[in-house]
């Protein structure tokens, strides 16, 4: 993979000079374009060989582009905060907006590699990992993302004969250190597990620029054209709208089954023995987040129902038995103009709790398959992709033993409209009935047939749904709870002896 970049290219001074302030001018309107149409954010991706031109790339782009618009990360190993999240967390939270670039010397590609080559993880991790990237880049760019992904090379003989001539001028001695060396040592363990990487990554959304780093004339204007030519064809490709998807046929009920019709709504709990019943498990559920081994733990509880179902009032029976330094609720409402300015995911990828702690979402990512398919917000391409998205989300919340517990609280259409009424009959209550609730009745059959779907689809072993009959609050709040509890008390038991 790497031979056509050991020929040994070279640019002269005079070519360099005449053909550089061209290029410089370009991207600063291509880049100025990219602003100011706010289409999609462009993600440069800078990885190579140690020597091959790394750093000075990253500078160079800092110094050509408008820095005002550019994002750059250097991702190193990652933190006790990071290691307490997955590992896709830290780059999620780092993204570019909408009309901005994101430059990333070190990537979702680094540890994985470096893991590799160290002998920390199999050749069966490395293609996992590798398949985990081919995905978030997919999800990426049908969010409209532009991937850009540069490997600078150097051959063996040329890395040690940089790595010398660095270490001798006093000026960029400090450059190269003990970690350079060593890895030079692992030449070929690098090369053959950096050629795997690339082999398994280079897609036709996110390809890989492989450029020779010998001659940095040569590197430098390679990857300024290269970037050039990619955001000029993405800014005349209808906007940066880059996805013409034909209209898809809709989703048939499994079986013909509308599942939430078979809840049976009636059951019951009257009021002693519900306080008998809150009493138990609420000191169940304090007990188990003070067990040590919680510590290896998270919770990511999601709420999502009908309206006035009743997610507010177990939400309060949850949080009423825990300290509250432990939990973080998340009300989700329409996208903040920020979060539209990024891929759907990120705004739920930000809150994701460190380890010892809850995050509950009142309303969540499910969005997109519910109120966004129903209503029109997305396109249909959209909120069918979403589902596999959604469920390679919470797998690597799972992975990093995050326990996932997912409600969907059901009444009738009776009971809503009972709800809604006392609602707007009681003064204190009548913030929470608004317009749109009342439009949302109106289309019940289409939200139905979302649900269906969206259980059907993203209801997994490792993130079940838990359907709750919710007419009788008591009821549902009490089989909440005891779910919750089962919930972590087994993730307490997959974690224990871990370290």
């Amino acid at each position: 993979m790497f031979e056509s970049a050991e020929i040994g290219h070279k640019v002269d001074k005079a070519t360099y000079e005449k053909e550089l302030p061209a290029l410089r001018e370009a991207l600063l309107l291509a880049q100025d374009e990219l602003v100011q149409s706010n289409g999609f954010q462009v993600i440069v991706i800078i990885s190579g060989v140690d020597g091959g031109g790394r750093r000075e790339s990253v500078h160079l782009l800092n110094e050509w582009l408008d820095p005002r618009h550019i994002e750059t990360h250097g991702m190193g190993e990652p933190s006790d905060e990071e290691l307490d999240r997955p590992p896709m967390w830290r780059f999620w939270r780092a993204l570019p907006p909408r009309g901005k670039i994101g430059i990333f010397q070190g990537s979702w590609y680094s540890m994985p590699i470096l893991n590799r080559v160290y002998g920390d993880i199999r050749n069966v991790d490395l293609e996992e990992a590798m398949e985990r990237n081919v995905r978030f880049e997919k999800m990426l760019s049908d969010e409209g993302a532009l991937i850009l992904k540069f490997w600078f090379h150097l051959s063996k003989p040329f890395q040690a004969s940089r790595l010398k001539a660095l270490e001798k001028d006093p000026r960029t001695r400090w450059r190269v250190t003990k970690r350079d060396w060593h890895h030079f040592g692992l030449y070929n363990k690098f090369r053959k597990t950096s050629a795997e990487a690339l082999r398994l990554t280079s897609t036709a959304q996110a390809p890989w620029y492989i450029i020779e780093g010998s001659d940095e004339r040569y590197r430098s204007l390679m990857l300024g054209k290269i970037v050039l030519e990619a955001m000029r064809l993405r800014l005349s490709s209808e906007h940066g709208k880059t996805h013409s998807i034909p209209a898809l046929p809709s989703l048939p009920q499994v079986d013909n089954l509308d599942i939430l019709k078979s809840l049976n709504l009636s059951q019951t709990l009257d009021k002693a023995d519900y306080a008998k019943k809150l009493e138990t498990y609420q000191g169940r559920l304090n007990v188990l987040t003070r067990d040590p081994r919680f510590q290896k733990l998270s919770i990511v509880a999601v709420f999502e129902g009908n309206d006035a179902a009743g997610k507010g009032g177990s939400i309060r029976r949850i949080t009423g038995s825990l300290d509250a330094r432990m939990y973080k609720i998340i009300p989700i409402a329409a996208p903040t103009d920020e979060e539209k300015a990024q891929p759907y995911l990120w705004r739920f990828w930000r809150h994701i709790p460190r380890r010892g702690r809850l995050a509950i979402f009142d309303r969540s990512w499910y969005g997109r398959v519910l109120v966004e398919r129903v209503e029109g917000y997305c396109s249909e391409y959209d909120w069918l992709r979403a589902y596999n998205e959604i469920n390679e989300f919470e797998a690597q919340l799972a992975h990093h033993h995050i326990v996932v517990v997912k409600f969907w609280l059901s009444i009738s259409a009776e009971e809503q409209l009972k709800r809604f009424k006392e609602r707007e009959k009681t003064g204190f209550k009548h913030y929470k009935i608004t317009d749109e609730d009342w439009r949302n009745r109106e289309r019940w059959d289409d939200y139905e047939q979302a649900v269906c779907d969206m259980v059907d689809r993203t209801s997994t072993e490792i993130a079940p749904w838990t359907l709750v009959p919710a007419n009788n609050k008591y009821h549902a709040r009490i089989q909440i709870l005891k779910t919750l509890c089962d919930s972590i008390e087994a993730g307490l038991e997959r974690v224990k002896g871990k370290k």
